[in-house]
Formats: structure tokens, C-alpha cells, sequence
């Protein structure tokens, strides 16, 4: 090993002992059970029911409530304490409503920091005391830490110890104490986050899910279709920019754009309101809780229509100067008989209605007027200047990946393009070949690299961010076309069909599933696929877990667009050291009724995977990690102190 570094490292480690100290520490701790592996997946902006299973570990806090106070505790208790873990805040305030006097107030609060406490010992048993300690509200460590690790056999303490309760009720800092233990044991329930895609999209409050993700203590993201769509949006795709203003519009969510991310529509809706008028192909989806004036939806409406047309136009000088992209089918302005207002594809021709081409060349289809070429310009200006949605889109790019292999598992939002014989799906990229793992590190690379270089907007690698939301080998999209088109201007249904990648349907097969956790160097013996991106159609029988536990696909519908579908509102997924259990998650409704009837969300628990030992640190990730540090150790203690 390297002097240098070794001398570098010996200036932290000065002494024998201390070098001592850190390998028995390191050793120890990869004998202790695995944390606890939360999964999500398809979130699609619905912040609500996001924060509630955060808060729930999705079920997981009222189990181990369950757990430590079932012989002690009557239901309702055990449900109020729950809730008071969920949302400390709002369950103090109610809570202290209930009391007719102070006395009464301070029992309570004597009783609750009592059970919190005993509830963070039961749930950090099996942490070392520093990660408990980083985990402890800080202006609190002190104390928690004498009142958990108090030891009273020969009851010399007792005083002392109920002394501390008293005085932090006397000195009105018991809402503070309970909201931290509340918060530390969300935290100690649940290790690591993995969000398995599509954060963005269709719900109202993506921005909400990104500052929670950014706070949150331990998270990975595996990125989806449609958070792409916003990384090549930031990195200066223009084509990818016209696709999430066109989303917003088509589910009514254009203040995200607006007012959370302060992009300004003001050039766009005169461009609209000049070209357009009302078209009900273009109308946007209605939203339950959200009403609309008829000046409102027509102005989005045309807005609709107007960036509509701009993608469509974007899209065709990318298919013609990416010829292995294989999309010329989708040069779709160019089969208009704009005569005759009727369409030529794959050798059939419809009529075309609800029509908007009034900007459209029909001798050059992809020429943007000058008017929409400023449009665009300044929409990119504003993206790309947005300092809240840099701080969003750098944060995805750190914590995330196109696929991740973690303690034996691989985590991928989309899929692994395959032929229907089950073979990886060759893609020819600039005269060379990829397929399999290394199409998908070809795709990050190039993701990476447009997100690096902003400033370049035309580029391959820009063009390929583009590509991983559309195309047909892209392993985010999994689809033959994206018939987007189609759906507004063909009433023909037929060609509104998107065809999937074999891998769809090859999933439910064991061995496909062993074949493509070998192409990523995983065990296919004790590894599984977990997959997000198409909802799992629970309402019609379709099983979530498929290939004899192999593949495990967690989109059950946290989108409420998808939830008539999916029968369901969302998966989680659970791994601990014991194994592996999925979730199902019924509506949810609000927090008012969670705070007010002390209801989970939480429907059917089915076990995916038992371990027949409790996995250890040592089996994981963070257990390779800490062996290669002892190995390191071992050789500064070889180095400095042995000879």
C-alpha cells in the first residue's frame, strides 16, 4: 500500500491504541443485523401518501410499538403513540387539548417520554451507541443518552433520573424532547431509502418529495422515465423541456413549473393564445380536489396545444441526425397529407381530428416559427437559472443511477431491453455494439455527460437523454413507439398501443430472472429484481411478486391516475435481516384523518423471502466497505506500529 497514503492516515490514527479502538469497532459492528431496506417506487409527485409511508416505515414503527407495549398498552393507546411518532407536531397540540389541567398535562408528558424512550432502546437494539447518537435530537443527546442507557439495580438513581423528566417538563422543553425522540425513531426504524424511480410527473408536489429526500438520512434513487425527462430538461434539452411543460399541462400541473420553480409561461401563453383556441383533445385531466374556471382551462388548453406542436417539431432533426435510433417512423409531420387532413403510418391511413398544425410547414414540418424558437430559448434560460430546481436536479444526480446492486439485489426503475427469446437487445451507438449492463452504463455515461455540459444542447449525449425517455432500446421506456401523437390526433384506438419489451412478459420466468442478475455479477441464488415503472394490475389478480420470488415489481399506484387500475394505491418494500415482506397500501386519504382516527394505510403484508440466518452487516454493502477499511487499518498498523 502506498507510503503516503499511509502516512496521511496515521496523522488521524496517532497512536497504537486508537488504530486498536477503530478495527475492533469495525470488526464488531459487521457481526450486528442488517438495518432495515425501505423501497419505493413511482411516486409521481403525490407528496402526501409519500410522507405518510416515510413516516410509517411503512408500518414498520407501529410494529415495533406493537411489539414493546402489546401487554401494556390497550389499542387505541397503541395507536395514539403511533401517531405521535408520525406527526409529533400535530398530535402534541391535539393531545394537550384533551387535558383539563396542568398536572394531568405533566403526567402525560411524563408517561410519553418514558414509552419513547423505551421505544428507541427497543428499536436502536441492534446499533452501535454512535449511530444512535447521530440519530438523537442534538440539543437533547445529553439527556437521552442518561435516561437510555440508565442502569438502577441498586436504585441510587432513581431520583436522579425522574429528576431530569421533571425539569424538562418544569422548563417547558417536553413538546421539543417528544418531537425528537418522535423523529429519531422514524429514523432508527428505517436505515436506508431506495426510491426506485419516477419522482416527477402527474401529482402536484414533486418538489416536496426532493426537499425530503434531500434531508432525509440515508436514501439512493434509481432514476425513472420521467425524471430524466427533467435532468435532460436542466442539461439543456429542448425536446425534454417541451415534454414536461406538455405533462404539466395535460394533468394540470403547470404551477409546479410556475410558481414552485419560477419558470415563466408568460411568453409560452402568448404564443398560445395567438395560434390556438379550445380543443377537447387537449383539455387537462380534472383533478378531484381542484377546480377550474373556463378562462383557466382554456388557457391551458392552448398552452397544451402550443408546446404540443414545438415537441413534435423538436423531435424530427434528433431522428434524422441519430439514424441508429432507428425512430423514423416517428417523423410523424412529414406523413400529413395536410390536404386531405389524414395521416399514412406502418402502411395505414386514418383521418386526422382535433387538429391544432396552424404553426406548421407542411413543406419543411420541423421548421419552428422565429416566435417559437424565442419561446424556447427563454424557457431554457429560465430552467437552467431556476436555483431551487438546480438544487433538485444535482441532488438526483448525485444519490442516483440508471441501476444499483445493493446487498445482492439489483434495483432498476425500467427494464433490461431482451429479444423474445429472452437474449440482450443489441444497440448500435456511433459503429459500436452495446447490450445488457453495458448498454445501461453507455446511456448513464452519456446522461452524465450532458448533465456535465449544459451550455452544449445538440450534442449525442443530450440527443441520448432524449433517446431514454422515447426510445426503443432505452431501458427506462421498455416500448416498440411512444404513441403520444396517436392519442391526440387518431381516434383509431389500435394505434394508440405502445408495445413492450419481451422483458415485460419474460419477467414471470425464474430463469430469465437468474440470467440477468449473472449479466450484473449478482448471485442469482440469493438475489432479486426489483422493479418499478408499470403498475401492477393487483384489481385484475396480477401478482406483484413473480419468477418464484426472483422479480418483485413495487409500482402498485402511488399516482391517483393510476389507482383505478391498480385497485391499490402503492407497494413498499421491506428487507431486514430476517428478510423480505411486500406492502400494499390502500388510499390515502389525508393526515387530518390519520391524526384524528389513528388509521394506517397499510393493507396486506406477504412475505417475499425468509432468511434462514439474520443477514449480518457483513453480508451487505456497508459490510464490504468496512472490511476493505480494516484491511487499510491493518496495514497502517503493520506500517507504524508492528516493526
Amino acid at each position: 500500500m502506498d507510503k503516503k497514503f499511509l502516512d496521511l492516515l496515521a496523522q488521524r490514527y496517532d497512536s497504537e491504541e486508537k488504530v486498536v479502538t477503530e478495527i475492533i469497532n469495525l470488526e464488531a459492528i459487521l457481526n450486528l443485523p442488517k438495518g432495515t431496506e425501505h423501497f419505493v417506487s413511482d411516486l409521481h409527485g403525490e407528496y402526501q401518501a409519500f410522507q405518510h409511508v416515510l413516516r410509517n416505515g411503512s408500518g414498520k414503527v407501529k410494529e415495533k410499538i406493537r411489539g414493546l407495549f402489546n401487554d401494556r398498552l390497550a389499542e387505541e393507546e397503541i395507536n395514539e403513540m403511533a401517531t405521535l411518532v408520525y406527526y409529533p407536531e400535530e398530535k402534541l397540540q391535539l393531545m394537550k387539548n384533551n387535558f383539563d389541567n396542568k398536572q394531568e398535562l405533566n403526567e402525560w408528558y411524563t408517561e410519553t417520554i418514558k414509552h419513547l424512550i423505551e421505544l428507541i432502546a427497543y428499536a436502536s437494539s441492534k446499533y452501535t451507541r454512535s449511530k444512535v447518537r447521530k440519530a438523537l435530537p442534538q440539543q437533547f443527546v445529553y439527556i437521552i443518552e442518561e435516561l437510555l442507557y440508565k442502569t438502577d439495580e441498586f436504585t441510587n438513581k432513581k431520583r436522579y433520573y425522574t429528576k431530569i423528566i421533571q425539569e424538562i417538563i418544569s422548563l417547558a422543553q417536553a413538546d421539543k424532547l417528544i418531537t425528537g425522540l418522535a423523529y429519531t425513531t422514524q429514523q432508527l426504524v428505517v436505515d436506508h431509502l431506495h426510491v426506485v424511480g419516477d419522482i416527477y410527473d402527474r401529482g402536484p408536489e414533486p418538489d416536496k418529495i426532493m426537499d425530503t429526500l434531500i434531508n432525509y438520512h440515508s436514501v439512493d434513487i434509481q432514476w425513472g422515465n420521467h425524471d430524466v425527462l427533467w435532468l435532460g430538461a436542466f442539461a439543456g434539452s429542448e425536446v425534454c423541456l417541451a415534454n414536461i411543460i406538455r405533462i404539466c399541462a395535460r394533468y394540470d400541473n403547470l404551477d409546479i413549473i410556475e410558481d414552485v420553480y419560477g419558470i415563466n409561461l408568460r411568453p409560452l401563453l402568448n404564443l398560445a393564445e395567438k395560434y390556438y383556441d379550445d380543443n377537447p383533445a387537449f383539455r387537462p385531466k380534472r383533478q378531484s380536489d381542484k377546480r377550474l374556471s373556463e378562462s383557466e382551462q382554456l388557457q391551458i388548453t392552448k398552452i397544451h396545444q402550443a408546446i404540443a406542436m414545438i415537441q413534435f417539431k423538436l423531435e424530427m432533426p434528433i431522428i434524422k441526425r441519430r439514424p441508429y435510433f432507428n425512430m423514423s417512423e416517428r417523423l410523424l409531420l412529414e406523413k400529413i397529407d395536410y390536404d386531405q387532413n389524414e395521416i399514412t403510418i406502418h402502411g395505414h391511413t386514418y383521418p386526422l381530428e382535433n387538429t391544432c398544425f396552424a404553426t406548421v410547414n407542411p413543406e419543411q414540418p420541423d421548421q419552428l416559427l422565429e416566435e417559437e424558437k424565442q419561446v424556447m430559448d427563454r424557457l431554457l434560460f429560465s430552467v437552467q437559472h431556476s436555483e431551487k430546481l438546480a438544487r433538485h436536479m444535482n441532488f438526483l444526480m448525485k444519490k442516483g443511477n440508471l441501476y444499483l446492486k445493493y446487498n445482492g439485489n439489483l434495483l432498476i426503475h425500467g427494464c433490461i431491453p431482451v429479444d423474445q427469446k429472452g437474449n440482450m437487445e443489441n444497440m448500435r451507438i456511433e459503429n459500436q455494439t452495446y447490450a445488457g449492463r453495458e448498454l445501461l452504463d453507455i446511456f448513464e455515461h452519456y446522461l452524465r455527460e450532458a448533465f456535465a455540459h449544459p451550455e452544449v444542447t445538440d450534442d449525442l449525449a443530450t440527443d441520448m437523454v432524449w433517446y431514454l425517455w422515447t426510445g426503443e432500446y432505452s431501458s427506462l421506456f421498455g416500448k416498440r413507439e411512444m404513441t403520444t401523437f396517436e392519442r391526440y390526433f387518431i381516434q383509431d384506438k389500435a394505434t394508440h398501443k405502445e408495445r413492450k419489451n419481451p422483458y415485460y412478459y419474460l419477467r414471470e420466468n425464474e430463469e430469465m430472472c437468474r440470467k440477468i442478475l449473472v449479466e450484473f455479477g449478482l448471485n442469482p441464488e440469493q438475489g432479486h429484481i426489483i422493479n418499478g415503472h408499470t403498475p401492477v394490475k393487483e384489481i385484475d389478480g396480477e401478482n406483484p411478486i413473480k419468477a418464484n420470488g426472483k422479480m418483485i415489481v413495487i409500482d402498485g399506484g402511488f399516482s391517483k391516475a393510476y389507482q383505478s387500475t391498480t385497485g391499490i394505491a402503492g407497494y413498499t418494500l421491506l428487507y431486514n435481516s430476517y428478510g423480505m415482506q411486500l406492502v400494499a397500501h390502500k388510499h390515502f386519504h389525508s393526515k387530518e384523518a390519520v391524526l384524528q382516527d389513528g388509521t394506517d394505510v397499510l393493507s396486506v403484508r406477504r412475505l417475499v423471502d425468509k432468511e434462514v440466518e439474520r443477514k449480518k452487516v457483513l453480508e451487505t454493502n456497508t459490510g464490504e466497505e468496512l472490511l476493505q477499511e480494516i484491511s487499510i487499518l491493518k496495514s497502517l498498523m503493520e506500517y507504524r506500529y508492528m516493526n
